[in-house]
Protein backbone atom coordinates (compact mmCIF):
# COMPACT_ATOMS: atom_id res chain seq x y z
CA UNK A 1 0.00 0.00 0.00
CA UNK A 2 1.66 3.33 1.31
CA UNK A 3 3.51 5.00 4.18
CA UNK A 4 2.53 9.25 4.67
CA UNK A 5 3.22 11.81 7.30
CA UNK A 6 1.26 14.53 8.45
CA UNK A 7 3.02 17.58 10.41
CA UNK A 8 1.59 21.13 12.14
CA UNK A 9 3.24 22.99 14.37
CA UNK A 10 6.51 25.18 14.50
CA UNK A 11 8.04 25.76 10.94
CA UNK A 12 10.18 23.23 10.40
CA UNK A 13 12.91 22.38 7.22
CA UNK A 14 11.13 19.44 5.19
CA UNK A 15 13.97 17.12 5.64
CA UNK A 16 14.02 16.92 9.63
CA UNK A 17 11.29 14.29 9.21
CA UNK A 18 11.69 13.45 5.57
CA UNK A 19 15.77 12.30 5.92
CA UNK A 20 16.71 13.01 9.35
CA UNK A 21 14.83 10.36 11.50
CA UNK A 22 16.09 6.81 11.63
CA UNK A 23 12.80 5.64 10.28
CA UNK A 24 12.43 8.63 8.11
CA UNK A 25 9.37 8.33 5.24
CA UNK A 26 12.18 7.96 2.89
CA UNK A 27 13.60 5.22 4.89
CA UNK A 28 10.29 4.01 4.61
CA UNK A 29 10.37 4.23 0.99
CA UNK A 30 12.78 1.64 1.06
CA UNK A 31 12.31 -0.34 4.45
CA UNK A 32 8.89 -0.31 5.49
CA UNK A 33 8.53 -1.94 8.71
CA UNK A 34 4.61 -2.12 8.98
CA UNK A 35 2.95 -2.08 5.61
CA UNK A 36 1.78 -4.30 3.13
CA UNK A 37 5.21 -3.82 0.80
CA UNK A 38 8.26 -3.18 2.63
CA UNK A 39 8.93 -1.13 -0.53
CA UNK A 40 7.26 2.04 -1.84
CA UNK A 41 8.83 2.99 -4.95
CA UNK A 42 5.86 4.11 -7.20
CA UNK A 43 6.05 7.80 -6.83
CA UNK A 44 6.08 10.17 -4.24
CA UNK A 45 4.56 13.57 -3.13
CA UNK A 46 4.68 16.69 -1.12
CA UNK A 47 2.05 19.44 0.08
CA UNK A 48 3.00 22.37 1.99
CA UNK A 49 1.32 25.62 3.03
CA UNK A 50 4.42 28.34 3.47
CA UNK A 51 4.79 32.15 3.52
CA UNK A 52 4.88 33.75 -0.05
CA UNK A 53 5.19 37.60 -0.58
CA UNK A 54 2.86 39.90 1.11
CA UNK A 55 1.69 36.99 4.10
CA UNK A 56 3.95 38.90 6.88
CA UNK A 57 -0.02 41.50 7.04
CA UNK A 58 -1.40 38.36 8.17
CA UNK A 59 -2.11 37.80 11.51
CA UNK A 60 -0.04 35.37 13.38
CA UNK A 61 -0.75 31.48 12.49
CA UNK A 62 -2.16 32.18 9.08
CA UNK A 63 -1.16 30.77 5.72
CA UNK A 64 -1.74 30.81 2.43
CA UNK A 65 -4.87 29.49 0.96
CA UNK A 66 -3.21 27.75 -1.62
CA UNK A 67 -0.99 25.15 -0.80
CA UNK A 68 1.92 24.14 -3.20
CA UNK A 69 1.90 20.31 -4.59
CA UNK A 70 5.41 18.76 -5.82
CA UNK A 71 5.02 15.21 -6.86
CA UNK A 72 6.89 12.93 -8.37
CA UNK A 73 7.08 9.41 -10.50
CA UNK A 74 10.18 7.43 -9.46
CA UNK A 75 10.81 6.29 -6.17
CA UNK A 76 11.38 8.78 -3.55
CA UNK A 77 14.96 7.37 -2.57
CA UNK A 78 16.46 8.59 -5.33
CA UNK A 79 15.09 11.99 -6.31
CA UNK A 80 17.66 14.22 -6.47
CA UNK A 81 15.20 17.13 -6.81
CA UNK A 82 13.33 16.47 -3.60
CA UNK A 83 16.68 16.06 -1.80
CA UNK A 84 17.14 19.38 -2.78
CA UNK A 85 13.76 21.16 -1.87
CA UNK A 86 13.47 19.35 1.44
CA UNK A 87 16.99 20.64 2.63
CA UNK A 88 15.69 24.30 1.93
CA UNK A 89 12.10 24.17 2.37
CA UNK A 90 10.25 25.22 5.73
CA UNK A 91 6.51 24.71 6.46
CA UNK A 92 4.47 24.50 9.73
CA UNK A 93 1.91 22.35 7.88
CA UNK A 94 2.67 19.69 5.68
CA UNK A 95 1.57 16.14 3.98
CA UNK A 96 4.38 13.53 2.53
CA UNK A 97 3.31 10.48 0.63
CA UNK A 98 5.39 7.25 -0.66
CA UNK A 99 3.21 4.97 -2.87
CA UNK A 100 2.91 1.41 -3.36
CA UNK A 101 0.27 1.08 -6.47
CA UNK A 102 -2.65 -1.36 -6.07
CA UNK A 103 -2.80 -1.65 -9.52
CA UNK A 104 -3.51 1.37 -11.14
CA UNK A 105 -0.87 3.26 -13.20
CA UNK A 106 2.34 4.84 -11.97
CA UNK A 107 1.90 8.64 -13.25
CA UNK A 108 2.18 12.11 -11.61
CA UNK A 109 -1.53 12.48 -11.42
CA UNK A 110 -1.94 9.16 -9.34
CA UNK A 111 1.03 10.65 -7.09
CA UNK A 112 -0.73 12.10 -3.59
CA UNK A 113 -1.31 14.59 -2.06
CA UNK A 114 -4.19 15.65 -3.72
CA UNK A 115 -5.36 19.33 -3.99
CA UNK A 116 -8.89 21.01 -4.05
CA UNK A 117 -8.57 24.88 -3.83
CA UNK A 118 -6.83 24.76 0.01
CA UNK A 119 -7.42 21.54 0.85
CA UNK A 120 -5.12 18.62 0.80
CA UNK A 121 -5.93 14.83 0.80
CA UNK A 122 -3.63 11.58 1.15
CA UNK A 123 -4.49 7.82 2.12
CA UNK A 124 -2.72 4.58 2.61
CA UNK A 125 -5.20 1.71 1.72
CA UNK A 126 -7.45 0.51 -0.87
CA UNK A 127 -11.42 0.26 -1.57
CA UNK A 128 -11.35 -3.43 -2.19
CA UNK A 129 -13.72 -4.44 -5.95
CA UNK A 130 -12.75 -0.74 -6.98
CA UNK A 131 -13.79 -1.70 -10.54
CA UNK A 132 -16.42 -3.21 -10.06
CA UNK A 133 -17.58 0.01 -8.32
CA UNK A 134 -15.66 2.19 -10.42
CA UNK A 135 -18.80 3.72 -12.29
CA UNK A 136 -21.23 4.14 -9.21
CA UNK A 137 -18.68 5.87 -6.73
CA UNK A 138 -17.57 8.53 -9.78
CA UNK A 139 -20.65 9.26 -10.82
CA UNK A 140 -22.11 10.25 -7.49
CA UNK A 141 -19.14 12.89 -7.56
CA UNK A 142 -20.53 16.94 -7.68
CA UNK A 143 -20.53 17.91 -11.50
CA UNK A 144 -18.91 20.54 -10.65
CA UNK A 145 -16.18 18.59 -8.70
CA UNK A 146 -16.23 15.65 -11.49
CA UNK A 147 -13.81 17.99 -13.80
CA UNK A 148 -11.35 17.97 -11.60
CA UNK A 149 -10.70 14.06 -10.91
CA UNK A 150 -7.13 13.95 -13.23
CA UNK A 151 -6.46 10.66 -11.90
CA UNK A 152 -7.61 7.55 -12.00
CA UNK A 153 -7.10 5.95 -8.32
CA UNK A 154 -9.47 4.92 -6.25
CA UNK A 155 -7.83 7.38 -2.96
CA UNK A 156 -8.91 10.92 -5.53
CA UNK A 157 -12.15 9.51 -5.53
CA UNK A 158 -12.48 8.92 -2.43
CA UNK A 159 -11.66 12.83 -2.06
CA UNK A 160 -13.83 14.23 -4.32
CA UNK A 161 -16.82 11.75 -2.56
CA UNK A 162 -15.81 13.90 0.27
CA UNK A 163 -16.34 16.94 -1.16
CA UNK A 164 -19.09 16.06 -2.50
CA UNK A 165 -20.46 15.11 0.97
CA UNK A 166 -19.41 18.12 2.44
CA UNK A 167 -15.83 18.08 3.56
CA UNK A 168 -15.65 22.05 3.16
CA UNK A 169 -18.41 22.65 6.19
CA UNK A 170 -17.78 18.71 8.33
CA UNK A 171 -14.72 17.50 7.67
CA UNK A 172 -15.40 14.41 10.23
CA UNK A 173 -19.30 14.40 8.77
CA UNK A 174 -18.12 14.12 5.29
CA UNK A 175 -15.66 11.26 5.54
CA UNK A 176 -18.02 9.40 7.36
CA UNK A 177 -20.29 9.73 4.47
CA UNK A 178 -18.52 9.04 2.24
CA UNK A 179 -17.34 5.54 4.10
CA UNK A 180 -21.16 5.13 4.13
CA UNK A 181 -21.45 5.50 1.09
CA UNK A 182 -18.67 3.12 -0.50
CA UNK A 183 -19.90 0.50 1.85
CA UNK A 184 -23.38 0.45 0.76
CA UNK A 185 -22.03 0.68 -2.95
CA UNK A 186 -20.40 -2.16 -2.02
CA UNK A 187 -23.03 -4.12 -0.57
CA UNK A 188 -24.98 -3.43 -3.71
CA UNK A 189 -22.00 -5.21 -5.61
CA UNK A 190 -21.49 -7.96 -3.53
CA UNK A 191 -18.12 -7.01 -2.02
CA UNK A 192 -17.72 -7.80 1.27
CA UNK A 193 -15.52 -4.88 3.36
CA UNK A 194 -14.73 -2.88 0.64
CA UNK A 195 -12.79 0.30 2.63
CA UNK A 196 -9.34 0.16 3.74
CA UNK A 197 -8.28 3.47 4.96
CA UNK A 198 -5.83 5.64 6.67
CA UNK A 199 -6.39 9.45 5.54
CA UNK A 200 -4.83 12.66 6.06
CA UNK A 201 -6.74 16.10 5.51
CA UNK A 202 -6.06 19.55 6.11
CA UNK A 203 -7.60 22.82 4.84
CA UNK A 204 -4.40 24.59 6.07
CA UNK A 205 -5.62 25.49 9.06
CA UNK A 206 -6.42 21.96 11.00
CA UNK A 207 -5.38 18.48 10.37
CA UNK A 208 -8.06 16.14 10.11
CA UNK A 209 -6.98 12.19 10.69
CA UNK A 210 -8.63 9.03 10.17
CA UNK A 211 -8.19 5.00 10.50
CA UNK A 212 -10.47 2.78 9.43
CA UNK A 213 -11.41 -0.45 7.68
CA UNK A 214 -14.76 -2.15 7.17
CA UNK A 215 -13.60 -5.52 8.29
CA UNK A 216 -12.12 -3.13 11.40
CA UNK A 217 -8.30 -4.56 11.21
CA UNK A 218 -6.69 -1.07 9.80
CA UNK A 219 -3.61 -0.24 8.77
CA UNK A 220 -1.49 1.07 10.97
CA UNK A 221 -1.29 4.85 12.41
CA UNK A 222 0.89 6.78 14.78
CA UNK A 223 0.47 9.73 16.72
CA UNK A 224 3.43 11.80 18.07
CA UNK A 225 2.83 12.66 22.25
CA UNK A 226 2.40 16.51 23.57
CA UNK A 227 5.15 18.08 23.68
CA UNK A 228 4.94 19.04 26.96
CA UNK A 229 4.64 15.55 28.00
CA UNK A 230 7.93 14.85 25.78
CA UNK A 231 10.33 17.25 27.39
CA UNK A 232 9.49 15.92 31.03
CA UNK A 233 10.51 12.23 29.62
CA UNK A 234 13.64 13.73 27.87
CA UNK A 235 14.64 17.23 29.25
CA UNK A 236 17.88 17.11 27.34
CA UNK A 237 16.90 16.23 24.42
CA UNK A 238 17.43 19.95 22.17
CA UNK A 239 14.56 18.59 19.30
CA UNK A 240 12.09 19.09 21.88
CA UNK A 241 13.04 22.25 22.93
CA UNK A 242 13.11 24.39 19.42
CA UNK A 243 8.96 23.08 19.43
CA UNK A 244 5.70 24.48 20.30
CA UNK A 245 3.23 22.54 22.55
CA UNK A 246 1.01 22.91 19.61
CA UNK A 247 3.25 20.29 17.30
CA UNK A 248 1.77 16.79 16.31
CA UNK A 249 3.12 14.45 14.15
CA UNK A 250 1.26 11.99 12.23
CA UNK A 251 2.48 9.17 10.71
CA UNK A 252 1.89 5.56 9.00
CA UNK A 253 4.83 4.71 11.50
CA UNK A 254 6.78 5.76 13.54
CA UNK A 255 10.03 7.44 12.86
CA UNK A 256 12.58 6.57 15.65
CA UNK A 257 11.91 4.04 18.51
CA UNK A 258 12.15 6.76 21.33
CA UNK A 259 9.86 5.43 24.27
CA UNK A 260 6.85 6.92 24.42
CA UNK A 261 6.95 8.89 21.61
CA UNK A 262 4.54 7.85 19.82
CA UNK A 263 0.91 6.72 20.01
CA UNK A 264 -1.04 4.57 17.91
CA UNK A 265 -4.55 5.95 16.93
CA UNK A 266 -7.50 3.54 17.76
CA UNK A 267 -9.14 1.06 15.67
CA UNK A 268 -12.40 3.27 14.12
CA UNK A 269 -11.63 6.71 15.04
CA UNK A 270 -10.58 9.83 14.16
CA UNK A 271 -8.69 12.60 15.78
CA UNK A 272 -8.51 16.67 15.05
CA UNK A 273 -5.21 18.57 15.32
CA UNK A 274 -5.84 22.12 15.95
CA UNK A 275 -4.96 25.13 17.96
CA UNK A 276 -5.67 24.30 21.84
CA UNK A 277 -6.77 21.01 22.81
CA UNK A 278 -6.58 18.40 20.09
CA UNK A 279 -9.96 15.94 19.79
CA UNK A 280 -9.87 12.14 18.93
CA UNK A 281 -13.27 10.59 18.53
CA UNK A 282 -15.15 7.83 17.06
CA UNK A 283 -15.77 7.44 13.68
CA UNK A 284 -19.26 5.90 12.61
CA UNK A 285 -19.76 5.40 8.67
CA UNK A 286 -23.44 6.75 7.80
CA UNK A 287 -24.69 6.29 4.45
CA UNK A 288 -25.47 9.98 2.84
Amino acid sequence: MCRWLAYSGTPVLLEELLYKPEYSLIDQSLHSRMGVETTNGDGFGMGWYGLVEGDGELPPGRRPSVPVLFRGVGPAWGDQNLRELARSTSSGLFLAHIRASTGTPVQQTNCHPFRHEQWLWVHNGAIRGFETMKRDLVMAVDPRLYGSIAGSTDSEVMFHLALTFGLEEDAVGAVERMVGFVEATGRRHGVEDPMQMTVATTDGEKLWVFRYSSEHHSRTLYVSTALTALRQLYPDNPTFAGLSDETRVVVSEPLGDLVGAWNPLPESSYGIVEEGDDTLGTFQPQEP
